[in-house]
């Protein structure tokens, strides 16, 4: 190959020599692959929709409520005392999505990515509907402003700024909920300017994303792809050009590949997958469909792109474990399980007593010294508890600032007490007491703290 033919390496294909933005007007793709990628699209988006309204429990099927340190996964609620759990499940999907792309490479970003399900079924079909295929988008964009021009443009962004709203929205309500986002829509938004603010930002993040930056979110920005090149290796099954069969190319040679570059026509991110792997291949087959087309045309085999890894290409083999796959497999194993013990033996409730901040211990005229204490109480589970704090440790009594402890399912309680405790039971200016949270006369949590003293 010449100097030339091996530039794809030295810069992103959407760059020129100068580092100036070349658009890519990529085909509108079609076929077998297509079908079922825009199939699981919509099932994705489908759920994406429906979360905030599905209710497991009378709770959001999903919830990421940063603002109250409350998030609902599944219908299973996660306080901020269960950081540790929400992290081991954290490091779970990151080791998933390891492990994933060590064996079937970038199939995230062809297939789940919400930046690929956005752009490829949704804006670019819009663009598709009302500016035509590449051929037609490229005249359209290269030629004067005539009234046509201006009215097909003005109604494609117009849509995309109306798309980006309600993306916004709907995220909107992964982190509020949707009870608190119909009210917020209610509301007049001069009680929410701020809020209402920010949703106009991110929306026009979100239109200019996929108006203007696009595919360049993948190749440029995303550090995923970058990743493939450490993760990779030649078992590992990605979008391939099988160039054993299809060397040399022609229609008068004897490899398969005509060179008639489909491929590259209705590639998203306009690279050529006959090079080899390439940071900018997002595995989204559109390659895969046209090339096939071609192939029926010509009367050849399908599969001269196909899913494969380079080892299947070159040797026939078509095994992908190895011995890291499967040792990542063991530690994603060990770290899962290790979530769900946390996550089903976490105690029902989550109890926090610490002294008042600023105040020092009381002497009382019945012989007794007192501490003022701040009490938090998480509880949850589904029911409601009625609860009694008592003390374990040592004698004495302590005085709560209401008459009852009655914590509402998935709810918090919050108060304050007195501990009054005999001075012949303390030995040290700083004694450790260990209460007692109790449910229908049963002990169900113990939480120590520190009472001052003379």
């Amino acid at each position: 190959m010449s100097i030339a033919e091996l530039s794809f390496r030295d810069r992103p294909i959407n760059m020129d020599a100068k580092g100036s933005r070349k658009w890519v007007y990529a085909k509108k793709p079609s076929g077998k692959w297509y079908r079922r990628r825009t199939l699981f699209s919509w099932f994705l988006l489908l759920f994406w929709i429906a979360v905030p309204w599905i209710r497991v429990n009378e709770n959001p099927l999903i919830l990421l409520d940063i603002a109250n340190r409350k998030f609902i996964i599944f219908g299973a609620i996660f306080w901020a005392q269960d950081t540790f759990i929400l992290a081991l499940l954290m490091l779970s999907f990151v080791l998933f999505i390891v492990l994933f792309t060590v064996t079937f490479g970038r199939i995230w970003c062809g297939w789940a990515c919400p930046q690929t399900i956005f752009l490829e079924m949704i804006f670019r079909k819009i663009e598709y509907l009302i500016e035509g295929d590449y051929k037609k988008r490229y005249k359209l964009d290269q030629g004067p402003w005539t009234g046509e021009k201006i009215l097909k443009k003005t109604l494609k962004h117009g849509l995309f700024i109306f798309i980006a709203i309600a993306m916004t929205n709907v995220f909107l309500m992964w982190f509020t909920g949707s009870e608190r986002w119909l009210e917020l829509v209610r509301e007049p938004f001069r009680q929410n300017l701020s809020g209402f603010i920010v949703m106009i930002v991110v929306s026009g993040v979100f239109y200019w994303i996929y108006s203007f930056f696009r595919e360049q979110v993948c190749t440029m920005v995303c550090p995923y792809g970058r990743m493939q090149g450490v993760l990779l290796d030649s078992n590992s099954i990605v979008v391939s050009y099988d160039y054993k069969r299809g060397e040399p190319r022609g229609t008068k040679n004897e490899g398969d590949c005509i060179d008639c570059h489909q491929c590259v026509s209705v590639c998203p991110t306009g690279i050529d997958i006959r090079n080899g792997t390439q940071l900018e291949c997002i595995n989204c087959t559109a390659c895969i469909d046209q090339c096939n087309k071609i192939m029926h045309i010509t009367n050849k085999a399908p599969g001269l792109i196909r899913y494969a890894s380079e080892k299947t290409i070159k040797e026939g083999h078509a095994s992908v474990w190895n011995t890291r796959n499967r040792a990542y497999s063991v530690v994603l194993l060990v770290i899962f399980s290790f979530f769900i013990y946390t996550f089903v033996s976490r105690p029902v409730i989550e109890t926090t007593i610490l002294r008042t901040p600023g105040l020092l211990f009381q002497e009382n005229g019945d012989n007794t010294i007192s501490n003022v204490y701040n009490l938090t109480i998480v509880n949850k589970t589904h029911e409601e508890m009625p609860l009694e704090i008592r003390l374990l440790s040592h004698k004495g009594r302590i005085q709560m600032a209401g008459n009852s402890m009655i914590v509402k399912d998935q709810g918090r309680f919050e108060s304050t007490f007195i501990l009054f405790i005999p001075k012949e039971e303390l030995n040290s200016d700083k004694t450790e007491v260990e209460f007692g949270i109790f449910n229908n006369n049963e002990l169900i949590e113990t939480y120590k703290a520190t009472f001052v003293s003379p």
